[in-house]
């Protein structure tokens, strides 16, 4: 015997275990202790069937996860993640405050450009750090999630982000350490403005993707954003062999063009579907105030038009108070825009 101490497991709770959060979980459960903590009927759900993840290709993990339905259960933990809606930051911040000591880092794997700042200036004292999950994760049935795209997760570099960049890597989810993490989430939301386009068309993500009506105009609520971040002093950063600035010109390519460049960076299989599409199918609100809502936002305080953004907004505020999921067509989603 050496006398050296095993090192415990790293303790991670995930708060606001949904799609996203049950992902990120339930691989990481593979080597660490991990506590979901969501709503009672969801976690009742995973305590009685276990966790099924499935991927692109034939990827499938089993998993049992600890589940709770109370903050407290973050208490002691080694990182919390959070992945609740960017509405619910600050109430989730507010939730965990009293659970949290100084060692634990919080890490934000949410859509939108201000969570990680939200949490920060509500847990002070704490570490918070930014992250980005670059692929799509939808409920395919009772404790049944699938990640219909590729990508790699994306941390702030800094000294704490180095045990769970490695969990996360023995797990299979590769993650890359950045350091321009607001660039990223700036390209981030430029994709994610497809998820209003997604939603409206009641389409998988695929079959919109290559309809080019769709792309005409998630390619009109791109070019809204790039002006309104450059008035901003805001660079998104490259994520895909496409730079930020050309995608709007390559979204409006005929099809069969699109399918030949789309193939060397856009991994989507015939399932994915947008989460903002799953909010509408299941009556839950959207995150379509932190996408296009946020350029529309820069683009009054830069005084700057974003037609395009505004009237998605408006078409998806629309279906959230309707009793049917929306259904457009491209062409005519394209017309409501003029």
């Amino acid at each position: 015997m050496s006398g050296i101490p095993a090192q415990l497991p790293l303790r991670i709770a995930v708060f606001g275990a949904g799609s996203i959060g049950c992902r990120l979980g339930g691989a990481l459960a593979a080597g660490a202790d991990v506590t979901l903590i969501g709503r009672a009927a969801p976690m009742a759900e995973l305590d009685r069937a276990g966790l099924t993840l499935t991927g692109p290709g034939d990827r499938r993990l089993h998993a049992r996860p600890r589940t709770a339905v109370d903050a407290s259960a973050a208490a002691g933990a080694d990182y919390v993640l959070v992945t609740v809606k960017s509405a619910d930051t600050a109430e989730a911040a507010r939730l965990l405050a009293t659970h949290l000591d100084g060692r634990t880092t919080v890490v934000s794997f949410q859509n939108g450009l201000h969570n990680a700042r939200t949490l920060r200036e509500a847990l002070p004292g704490r570490t918070v750090l930014a992250g980005m999950v670059p692929y799509n994760v939808v409920r395919t049935g009772p404790a049944s999630f699938h990640q219909g795209t590729s990508g790699e997760l994306l941390l702030e570099r800094a000294p704490a982000a180095g045990r769970l960049a490695r969990a996360a890597a023995a797990a299979g989810l590769p993650v890359g350490l950045r350091a321009d993490m607001p660039r990223v989430q700036a390209a981030k939301l430029l994709m994610n403005l497809n998820n209003a386009v997604n939603a409206l068309s009641g389409l998988p993500l695929r079959e919109q993707l290559g309809s080019r009506p769709y792309r005409l105009v998630l390619a009109r609520c791109q070019r809204e954003a790039l002006a309104v971040f450059a008035a901003a002093g805001l660079v998104p950063a490259r994520l895909t062999p496409v730079p930020p600035a050309w995608m709007p010109s390559v979204l409006g390519l005929p099809d069969p063009v699109f399918r030949r460049v789309a193939a060397a960076s856009l991994r989507v299989d015939a399932r994915a579907r947008s989460s903002m599409w799953e909010d509408l199918q299941r009556a839950r609100p959207t995150e379509v105030d932190e996408l296009q809502g946020e350029v529309v936002a820069l683009a009054d305080r830069h005084r700057l038009p974003a037609p395009a953004n505004r009237r998605l907004r408006e078409l998806v505020h629309q279906a959230e108070r309707a009793a049917v999921p929306p259904a457009w067509s491209g062409p005519d989603l394209l017309a409501a825009l003029d």
